[in-house]
């Protein structure tokens, strides 16, 4: 006889609680995994940008600092001033590079020898004599004194002494001999070589000699450019804004005005170098590597950026204020400038900053216009010759010296730091200006 259970009541009812509650289960799981997936990818992302900034802050921090040789220099008057009259022009044209040769060689007078002496000079950089210049012009009393100055190093010199010149390699593999290094030693053991505060990297232009090489000069043209970045874009995308988003009629023009904006702000930057190329200095004869043309490039590029911006800041604001506004008898303009306008204002500045901090990294368009040239001179105003700050940065990774590549990521986070500084100027911006609604 089969033996036939009693059907459970509470069987299909838990086969159901099981079922769901292993579908949770599984939910949850795959939450789980996806919030882990999200994790690793966001370190991921921060260990490599914190291998970046390592990496740079390593390369370019010895940048800032730079060796120095302490010498006697007798500041002869023969040689400076022979007929003693003080006259500038003398003072000027002086052999000041002589008295620096003669300090060394009194310092190893044992040194006889014309290629001896050549090495025994090439410690020094070719600019050395700037320092006992400034101070005889600066000063025409100290003729005929002695003073103890620390002079600026080679850059081979100060690569040794910061350790970017293997010492120990064969005399065949780097840049200073065996005697040279015996001299550096022999200065570091007296306490006459040490490294300063490098104020030629903040104040002068760039150079052949790496010691010599600044950032003033690109500063300066990025500056000249941005100005005028600035005065083109800003008041023409916001006016253009304004016009599309408050003013102008919906039909198929005003479509095809906006998608060619939106088109426009994701066009390569090289494609504006090349309009600009044509259009300013082809055809209205501007003077190449002028930071006008570059700020009119620029004007080109950040201006769809702006203008979109600019309508997202005007969207934002409630149809409330207008519908507020014209209840009470307001014009179209009124309320767009004493309403809306100031409402959307700290959107429009947030996004203008944000464009210009775009522009100042930019060096593919204004390499089209001619500013990759080698400029030393500080630009006076928008129309002189110059470079800019990412253009110099391209120049200087470009170079074969060592001491270049040190230079090449101080500019870097030079850079970066006015890139952080304009963004930390956009929030605080938005915070000043804005406004509860």
């Amino acid at each position: 006889m089969n033996d036939v259970s009693a059907p459970d009541p509470n069987g299909p009812e838990q086969s159901t609680r099981a079922r769901v509650a292993e579908g949770l289960a599984r939910r949850y799981r795959r939450e789980r995994r996806f919030r882990l997936l999200g994790l690793a990818a966001l370190l991921f992302g921060l260990g490599f940008l914190a291998v970046f900034f390592v990496t740079l802050i390593a390369n370019g921090h010895s940048a800032f600092q730079q060796t120095r040789i302490l010498l006697d220099v007798e500041l002869d008057a023969a040689t400076i001033d022979p007929e003693g009259r003080r006259d500038p022009i003398a003072l000027e044209t002086a052999n000041y590079q002589g008295l620096i040769r003669d300090a060394l060689v009194a310092r190893f007078p044992a040194v006889t020898e014309r290629r001896d002496l050549r090495e025994l000079y090439a410690l020094l950089s070719p600019a050395a004599d700037l320092e006992v210049r400034k101070l005889v012009l600066d000063d025409p009393d100290v003729i005929g004194e002695t003073h103890s100055l620390w002079l600026l190093a080679d850059d081979d010199v100060d690569m040794l002494m910061k350790g970017y010149i293997d010492r120990d390699a064969s005399e065949a593999g780097r840049r200073l001999s065996d005697q040279q290094i015996g001299w550096i030693d022999a200065l570091v053991a007296e306490g006459r070589v040490d490294r300063k505060f490098n104020r030629y990297f903040f104040t002068s232009g760039d150079s052949r000699d790496p010691e010599l090489a600044g950032i003033w000069s690109a500063t300066v043209g990025s500056f000249f450019m941005l100005l005028v970045t600035l005065a083109l874009s800003f008041p023409l995308g916001v006016a253009t804004a304004v016009y599309l988003e408050e003013f102008a009629p919906r039909n198929r023009w005003t479509d095809l005005i906006e998608v060619n904006i939106n088109n426009l702000a994701a066009v390569p930057s090289i494609v504006f170098g090349l309009l600009g190329l044509a259009l300013f200095i082809n055809l209205f004869g501007l003077p190449r590597s002028a930071p006008l043309v570059g700020g009119l490039v620029l004007t080109l590029m950040t201006l769809p950026v702006i203008i979109i911006a600019s309508r997202a800041a005007l969207t934002a604001v409630p149809p409330s204020i207008r519908e507020a506004a014209l209840g009470v008898g307001a014009s179209k303009m009124q309320v767009v400038m004493h309403h809306v306008l100031p409402l959307a204002l700290p959107g429009m500045l947030t996004g203008t900053i944000i464009g210009m901090a775009r522009a100042l990294g930019e060096s593919a368009p204004l390499l089209m216009i001619g500013m990759v040239a080698f400029i030393v001179d500080v630009p006076d105003s928008p129309l002189d010759p110059s470079t800019a700050l990412p253009v110099q940065i391209f120049l200087w990774a470009d170079s074969p010296e060592r001491a270049f590549v040190e230079r090449t990521s101080a500019a870097i986070l030079v850079l970066l730091a006015f890139l952080v500084l304009m963004n930390g100027a956009a929030i605080l911006l938005r915070k000043r200006f804005e406004r509860r609604y």
